[in-house]
């Protein structure tokens, strides 16, 4: 079923027709998005009254008040075709440009106001067989309801139409019948007015009588029964018809009595009687007729009401339908109503008395025994007791109410003492077994919190430890923050009660603020900023030792008993063994902490290859620190390793295998090893440690030349891959075992990856838990990605890592496993920033170099780096030439710094030494290493390369840089012209 209608169905029958189609139109317009709607009512003749709106301004629902039930506005539609209809508004909502009626059947009064949304949807409202009045809804962007939302409203009207026939009749002052003696005498004592209601064509004629009684300024009167419609109460208005109706047809008397509007805005009751004349052919003709107001004084239900206003006990008088006819002043204040607003309504319609369970079934079934009957209620929300005595009597019922709470209470703390007492030895029970489960500090205090203080009725405590001459809090509950913060800057002077607690080593009790002030005057401020009236001071010992105290604190003031003080001691001990349990696991666990995040990266380096960002979230409380970490490690050619491994485990051997291993992977990648040799050189250090050691680790290298990311992975979790346009998949790996378990070789997966992609790697425990499988972690890490892509947050790296951990390790879950995880954005280097030549594998090659390298940097703007740079390239380009073998490769890069890359296809790797004076070669490194930032070599799939990295010099890039800071005697500048081609280049023993 539909959550509304669920909602409506839980409506108890009898509420006004008001109120039903208050409910209807709010359910209606909110389950269809609609602007606004209204409720109206067939009158009289062709008149439809608008007597519900909801959403809609008065100068909108104003020229619907009255509506012409043959016209063709959308109720009346409704109303005759009998069923829905749908009426669009043009798009300008006024009457069509060319001066045909408004599709939609706007009133002429509402030509000059602008209609918002598409068109009207209307329902017509049926009693039995006839229709009687139409609900209709202004539709906004949505258009025309769907069939499932004709659905929806056709069963928000049939509930309608069922509770209009549960609805109570109008339920005037007066209940009794007005015969004609009655009558008479009711005319000489009030005003009268006279009315005459032509049947046929509407028109109606008031006296002044009449408009004073039905408040209507003269000036406001149009002769037409629409205006004694407006007056009417909207729940009286259907009733009060349908008596008219019933007389016209059955050519008997017209009696009704209802609410009417008057002209100061208040409701007062009238009644009104005439009869129908009929012409030649049996119509209805006209009707004539007179009112009176109805407020007629009761001198006798006043005096009674006199008498029995100020009794002590609730008094309550009831006809036989349960409707009050009488209430005093105790009783008002019982029922929150005063006796105006209790005057005629059901007792079982009132709030207090539906908060009574079985009170309404009680009380009949007393009522159907004819004789007294008395019973306790219990009133939820005053929370008072009361003894209900019943009386029948001939014309009704009387109810007496006598407030029974204090003597129901004290009854009731003699039966709760005894329960306590048993209650408490097993709350012993339960606290011993808590805080043999706690861990931490905190656990020690939540155990105290829960099993301490509801016992004692206690709502107040404070832990506090000895640190040198302090004392420091450890845990509190039910106090403010602000008296912590003060507990805590007080400096430690004498007398001080928790300080004498401590010293002395003995509980004290204080048992109100006037004890603690005189016993303590220079701290009588400390009771009014804690909220308290009564303090247990219990010291804290273990192993002979008093290192803290822990204050048990109460909202009123209290004098414990000697056994309630000798219990609280005998806890107190209990707490201070698993205290002092609890701060030797804390310290521990807190150096262990602290040795995990040394062993992580403090900071992420700013790469042109990729951004990042990253979290290492540890496990929940009670675990110890675990094995996860990541790691980012810059490379040569614009090459970056992305690495994120998991050791197995909790504890300090976990966290140390982490550092080893972190370390490990450094040095492999400083030696520029492909991802499947790293792999295998890690799996021989983890084999070599135990068979207890399992770990898994991923390895991703990037190349931002070629936008190829090299992965390996050895048990781990993939990582996830988000495309620029938010796809999100997970590249398939091959599922080698965990290092240590595994068989070389490793297998890599080469991925081709566009530029600002997002490489998410991570750790399982990020993913999977007790009650999360890893398919739907990952499921759910993909949707998150996706999510973050759309709503563009994730272009700041850093919020994205706090939605990723809000949205799989949410501070309220306690997570069993640490976890990592690394959010990298990729950037690759544009063509523009890569140069690169093959040479001949001939001397002319270091020449062709030199040129290459003037032209290119002069096209980057790097004129200032041309003559290092050539030295650079001549050098190892010379030495390839004389020393390796082809093809020969030359690459420029132009990024964060310039990077000049030789090929070759020999597999010897140079390596600098110590020349001695008279070695005529040796020197070529030692210039690399003197005119570069630094240098190295990798292997190739094809032989090796040699790289240099040059700092870039700024704006002024065409001036010449500084020479190095090193005594280049083995370079005769002496006779250089400037002519770099002139030079000799090349060392013989590189």
């Amino acid at each position: 079923m539909n959550a509304r209608l669920a909602l409506l169905s839980t409506v108890v029958p009898g509420v006004a027709e008001s109120e039903l189609f208050r409910l209807a139109l709010q359910h209606a317009v909110g389950e269809l998005g609609a602007l606004g709607g209204t409720v109206h009512l067939r009158g009289p003749m062709s008149a439809l009254r608008l007597v519900s709106a909801a959403g809609l301004p008065p100068a909108l629902t104003r020229p619907w008040e009255i509506l012409d039930q043959e016209g063709p506005l959308a109720p009346a539609r409704a109303l005759h075709q009998g069923s829905g209809v749908w009426v669009p508004l043009e798009s300008d909502g006024l009457a069509d440009p060319a001066g045909r009626p408004d599709p939609a059947g706007l009133p002429a009064e509402a030509a000059d106001v602008t209609w918002p949304g598409t068109g009207l949807a209307a329902l017509p409202v049926f009693s039995g067989d006839r229709s009687i009045g139409a609900l209709t809804l202004l539709m906004g962007d949505g258009g025309e309801p769907t069939p499932e939302q004709w659905d929806f409203l056709r069963a928000v009207i049939a509930w309608t139409e069922e509770r209009m026939v549960q609805a109570p009749p109008p339920s005037g002052p007066s209940q009794t019948e007005l015969s004609g003696e009655r009558l008479r005498q009711a005319m000489k004592e009030v005003s009268v007015g006279s009315w005459d209601w032509n049947i046929q064509t509407g028109d109606l004629i008031w006296d002044e009588a009449a408009l004073e009684l039905y408040g209507t300024r003269p000036e406001d009167f149009t002769g037409k029964i629409e205006n004694w419609m407006r007056i009417v109460h909207p729940d009286d208005l259907a009733p009060t018809l349908a008596a008219a109706q019933g007389a016209i047809r059955e050519h008997g008397v017209y009696e009704a009595e209802y609410r009417v509007r008057k002209l100061d805005g208040t409701w007062g009751w009238t009644q009104a009687r005439g009869r129908a004349t009929y012409d030649e052919q049996g119509e209805a003709h006209r009707m004539i007729g007179v009112g009176w107001d109805s407020n007629e004084p009761r001198t006798a239900r006043d005096a009674l009401s006199r008498a029995l206003r100020h009794m002590s006990d609730g008094f309550l008088a009831v006809d036989d339908a349960w409707r009050i006819t009488f209430a005093n002043l105790e009783a008002e204040r019982t029922l929150g109503f005063s006796e105006e607003e209790l005057f005629g309504r059901t007792l079982w319609d009132l709030p207090s008395a539906r908060q009574v369970p079985g009170l309404e079934s009680r009380c009949r079934r007393a009522a159907a025994e004819e004789k007294p009957a008395g019973f306790d209620i219990h009133v939820p929300d005053s929370g008072r007791r009361y003894h209900l005595r019943l009386v029948p009597g001939p014309d009704g019922r009387t109810l007496y109410l006598t407030d029974v709470t204090e003597k129901r209470r004290l009854a009731e703390e003699h039966r709760v003492a005894e329960r306590a007492a048993s209650e408490r030895a097993a709350r012993i029970t339960e606290l011993t077994t808590a805080l043999a489960k706690a861990t931490t500090s905190q656990d020690v205090v939540d155990a105290v919190a829960r099993r301490v203080l509801p016992p004692f009725a206690a709502t107040g405590l404070v832990v506090q430890v000895r640190e040198g001459d302090r004392l420091c809090n450890v845990g509190s509950v039910g106090y403010p923050e602000d008296f912590l913060d003060l507990l805590d800057s007080r400096e430690p002077v004498q007398p001080n009660p928790l300080w004498d607690a401590v010293l002395a080593g003995t509980p004290l009790f204080l048992s109100s603020p006037q004890e603690f002030a005189t016993r303590y005057p220079g701290r009588a401020d400390l009771p009014g900023h804690a909220g308290k009236q009564a303090w247990a001071f219990l010291p804290l010992t273990a192993s002979g030792h008093t290192f803290g105290v822990c204050v048990v604190a109460f909202d009123r003031p209290r004098r414990l008993t000697d056994e309630e003080r000798t219990l609280l001691t005998t806890i107190t001990a209990l707490v201070a063994q698993a205290l002092e349990r609890a701060r030797l696991y804390d310290a521990e666990h807190g150096r262990s902490r602290e040795l995990q995040r040394s062993l992580l990266p403090r900071g992420l380096p700013d790469l042109p290859a990729c951004t990042a960002a990253a979290r290492y979230l540890p496990a929940g409380q009670g675990m110890d620190v675990g094995g996860d970490w990541y790691d980012i490690i810059p490379l040569s050619g614009g090459q970056v390793a992305l690495v994120v491994g998991d050791v197995m485990g909790h504890g300090l051997p976990e966290a140390a295998t982490m550092g080893r291993l972190r370390t490990a992977v450094h040095t492999l990648a400083d030696l520029e090893l492909p991802p499947d040799e790293i792999m295998s050189h890690l799996n021989d250090i983890v084999g070599g440690m135990g068979e207890e050691s399992y770990v898994t680790c991923l390895y991703a290298l990037y190349d931002s030349t070629t936008r190829v990311c090299s992965i390996a992975r050895a048990g781990h979790p993939p990582p996830a891959l988000v495309s620029p346009d938010g796809t999100v998949h997970f590249p398939e790996l091959a599922a080698d075992p965990p290092l240590g378990a595994a068989e070389p070789p490793f297998e890599t997966v080469e991925l081709t990856v566009p530029e600002g992609s997002l490489l998410v790697l991570y750790t399982d425990g990020l993913v999977e838990s007790a009650k999360r499988e890893i398919d739907e972690g990952m499921a759910e890490l993909a949707r998150l990605l996706r999510t973050a892509h759309e709503d563009g947050t994730d272009a700041d790296l850093e919020r994205l890592c706090d939605t990723l951990t809000e949205g799989l390790l949410p501070t309220e879950h306690q997570a069993a496993d640490d976890a990592a995880f690394l959010v990298a954005r990729l950037h690759a280097l544009t063509g523009d920033k890569i140069a690169s030549w093959p040479l001949p594998e001939d001397p002319k090659a270091a020449g062709q170099a030199r040129r290459h390298v003037r032209e290119q940097l002069s096209a980057w703007g790097l004129d200032g780096l041309t003559p290092t740079t050539e030295l650079l390239a001549s050098e190892l380009v010379g030495n390839v030439v004389r020393h390796a073998k082809g093809p020969v490769r030359l690459r420029l890069l132009h990024g964060a710094e310039l990077i000049c890359e030789v090929f070759d296809g020999s597999l010897t790797m140079p390596r600098i030494r110590r020349a001695t004076e008279t070695d005529e070669g040796g020197r070529g490194l030692q210039l690399v290493t003197a005119l570069s930032q630094r240098w190295g070599t990798r292997y190739t799939p094809t032989g090796k390369c040699i790289w240099t990295e040059q700092a870039l010099l700024g704006p002024d890039s065409h001036k010449e840089p500084p020479l190095p800071p090193l005594d280049l005697t083995f370079l005769d500048t002496g006779d250089f012209d400037g002519d770099l081609d002139a030079l000799p280049f090349g060392d013989q023993s590189l």
